[in-house]
């Protein structure tokens, strides 16, 4: 069934510095290749390394926007208004600062207070974020820090450090796990998530801050809101609410001195004859008044989340039935109540609220997947499979891939089986082991020699014996064994059966077969395992 999710990880993720090291240690060819990639950043006017160009960032944003944003929660789809007021803020901030990007802002279905950016200009916002604001103004302050982690090529240069601390030119994917899918992502949107969630360095924040303020300044914000905003996330970390620390403090630490330096800046601005500039107090709460009235559903909605991890089945289905109740259009909340039902093992109930669901948002991966498990459970595989690699076209979950492994098992499909199997055992937890465990049992049938070792020896009177260690994680059966013997230009051959063979477990099998003891320095024989079934 669907993995709880009680059992999903948290958030562990933590940025790489660059290490110190000696030109002198380096390959000829990597030096050369380090002295060609110098360029001067955009942002700060400082020569640095760049491997990563323009088009490929702006690609790189484009290809992980779409599944990083269905990792997070989906597109907030209920106020559409919304979405676009934070564009308008978002493209108000992008059009002055030092660096043109195809730059791009949403509003995340997520209560989690967090903001993220991805190379290219691609900037997302939970509208648990915008609940923390006061104004048009500390909104444009989020969003100029965020435009400026882009522009600076924050997080192009995340990666660049991966690539030399490997030593090669790729940057290695590492799942994330700050959403509710955590580490069961597989596959390419691995990138995107991780560069959504990882922790900049000081001097990275510190940047943000300084250039997203000049930013705000010259859009014409007072950038005075970057110091209330940052009291604020100073005053929530010291009281250190969850929400907070698995969200925007997890990426983006407030501390003491980020409000001093905001507060110099500030100063100095005015010293530069830049005084007063736009608060918007008035329009900032008439975009978000309707988010603050729904917020008792969206309340109410979190609350039976938590009441379902807690294995709280009934409670959590009161709860998400006031959801409904308070905003029958938000799509989330059917979502949650057929996930109840799925836990439930109350599968048709559970396929009709998933319809619900997707009648209001036919983009979000969670509820095709949700239904494709249901289907698969009632088995109906037709229905399964569609809903399955829908879900996978929108996020690639190692929950869908497992499913769809089982799928094609079910139809002897083997090597698709392994396929799907493979990726999702690259993810974490229950569903990885369980996804390992299924591979192998299908690989170690098709290719035996990779799992079971053999070696042919003579003991001391002569006889042809062989060990066979199964160094497979799973226990065989039914293993069929060959002995090959080479001797006086003649080939024969013996098979012995062996019943069972445990998991790291080794025997010892006799071939029935003697040779002279002059061959024992130059063995003319051999052993191989001609076939076996998987446990």
């Amino acid at each position: 069934m669907k993995l709880s999710v009680k059992d999903l990880p948290v958030k562990d993720l933590l940025a790489r510095s660059l290490p110190l090291f000696s030109y002198r240690c380096l390959p000829l060819t990597l030096l050369a290749l380090l002295l060609a990639a110098c360029a001067v950043n955009p942002v700060t006017g400082q020569r640095e390394l760049s491997f990563i160009s323009q088009s490929e960032e702006v690609a790189m944003g484009q290809q992980n926007y779409a599944p990083t944003l269905q990792s997070q929660g989906g597109k907030y789809q209920v106020d559409p208004g919304l979405t676009e007021y934070v564009n308008r803020v978002g493209q108000r901030l992008a059009a002055v600062s030092d660096r043109q990007l195809p730059y791009e802002f949403t509003v995340i279905n997520n209560s989690v207070p967090n903001a993220w950016a991805l190379p290219g200009g691609k900037i997302a916002i939970n509208r648990g974020l915008l609940l923390e604001l006061n104004n048009e103004a500390e909104l444009a302050a989020v969003l100029g820090h965020e435009i400026v982690h882009s522009a600076a090529r924050h997080g192009a240069q995340a990666m660049e450090r991966g690539m030399l601390l490997q030593g090669v030119l790729v940057a290695t994917s590492v799942a994330a796990s700050n959403s509710e899918y955590g580490n069961l992502i597989t596959g390419g949107a691995q990138l995107g998530a991780q560069l959504a969630t990882q922790r900049y360095g000081r001097d990275a924040e510190r940047e943000a801050d300084t250039y997203g303020i000049r930013y705000m300044a010259t859009a014409g914000y007072d950038p005075a809101a970057a110091i209330s905003l940052q009291e604020t996330f100073v005053r929530l970390s010291e009281g250190r609410e969850s929400s907070w620390l698995d969200g925007l403090f997890a990426s983006h630490p407030p501390s003491i001195e980020r409000v001093n330096n905001n507060r110099a800046l500030v100063a100095q601005l005015r010293v530069e004859g830049i005084s007063g500039g736009e608060l918007g107090e008035q329009q900032f709460r008439e975009q978000i008044g309707f988010l603050q009235e729904m917020q008792p559903a969206y309340q109410a909605y979190d609350e039976a989340l938590e009441l379902l991890r807690a294995d709280r089945a009934e409670a959590a289905m009161d709860k998400i039935d006031t959801a409904i109740a308070l905003l029958p259009r938000e799509a989330r909340f059917h979502g949650l109540k057929a996930d109840i039902y799925l836990y439930q093992r109350r599968y048709q109930a559970a396929i009709a609220q998933y319809d619900q669901a997707l009648e209001r948002d036919d983009a979000y991966f969670d509820y095709y997947l949700g239904r494709g498990l249901a289907y698969s459970r009632e088995g109906d595989r037709t229905r399964a499979q569609a809903d399955l690699q829908a879900s996978v076209d929108l996020l690639p979950t190692a929950t869908a891939m497992n499913e769809l492994g089982a799928l094609a098992q079910a139809r002897n499909d083997r090597q698709a089986a392994k396929q799907y199997f493979s990726q999702a055992a690259s993810a974490q937890g229950p569903i990885g082991e369980q996804a390992t465990a299924a591979y192998i049992r299908l690989d170690i049938e098709d290719q035996p020699a990779q799992y079971i070792e053999t070696s042919a020896y003579l003991d001391n009177e002569g006889r042809l014996l062989a060990r066979i260690n199964n160094r497979a994680p799973i226990g065989v059966s039914e293993l069929l064994i060959e002995f090959t013997v080479q001797l006086d230009g003649r080939t024969s051959s013996r098979q012995r059966r062996l019943s069972t063979l445990a998991a790291g477990q080794s025997l010892v099998v006799d071939s029935g077969l003697s040779l002279p003891a002059t061959t024992a320095t130059a063995l003319p024989a051999a052993v191989r395992v001609l076939s076996l079934r998987a446990r």
